[in-house]
């Protein structure tokens, strides 16, 4: 029996709905499981850093910048800093790689101290000149807990003090603190 020209459109249609909503609900689940936007509106969305040279963490976009956080568990036993912390410039390179963004950044100027939350840390900006002679931004940020560090890269520009303030007090805020604690579980 030969389907009439009408009745295979409507099988395409059918099909072709279902389809749709098969990949509605396949971004739908994949949103969720990242979590939702929070009152500031920093969105989170896939690690986008490679997994050999970071471990994998959370990363989250906002309006300025985007912020990469990870924690390394027991990040300052290997390196000798774990009494001391991270509190200079070569601490801050051996903790974080501002080069997983793009092998071209240099550092602007020496760092300075960061406090976030009740922990303090070390923080520097970077810069490098693209192709179209445009200057690209980044900050890196180090906070160790005990002998493990809290790792951010900020990207974005670094260079207005309002944007980096805003991107710090993401770091403060629930949505990183509470991500940060689950991964300390159990430790």
């Amino acid at each position: 029996m030969k389907l009439s020209r009408q009745t295979r459109l409507y099988i395409a249609l059918g099909l072709a709905q279902v389809a749709a909503l098969a990949v509605l609900a396949w971004f739908a689940e994949r949103q969720v499981a990242l979590g939702p936007t929070d009152k500031l509106g920093w969105r989170p969305f896939t690690w986008p850093l490679s997994t050999e040279r970071a471990p994998a963490g959370r990363a989250y976009s906002g309006e300025d910048h985007d912020v990469y956080v990870w924690l390394t568990l027991n990040g300052l036993g290997s390196s000798g800093d774990c009494p001391e912390g991270i509190a200079s410039d070569e601490a801050l390179e051996r903790a974080v790689d501002i080069r997983l963004l793009d092998p071209r950044f240099a550092p602007v100027g020496p760092g300075e101290r960061l406090r976030v939350t009740d922990l303090v840390g070390w923080t520097r900006v970077y810069v490098h000149r693209r192709n179209n002679k445009s200057l690209r931004y980044g900050e890196a940020v180090a906070v160790p807990y005990k002998c493990d560090v809290i790792t951010a890269i900020i990207n974005g520009d670094s260079r207005d003090p309002a944007k980096r303030k805003a991107a710090h007090e993401f770091l403060e805020s629930n949505t990183v603190q509470v991500w940060i604690n689950k991964q300390l579980e159990g430790r």
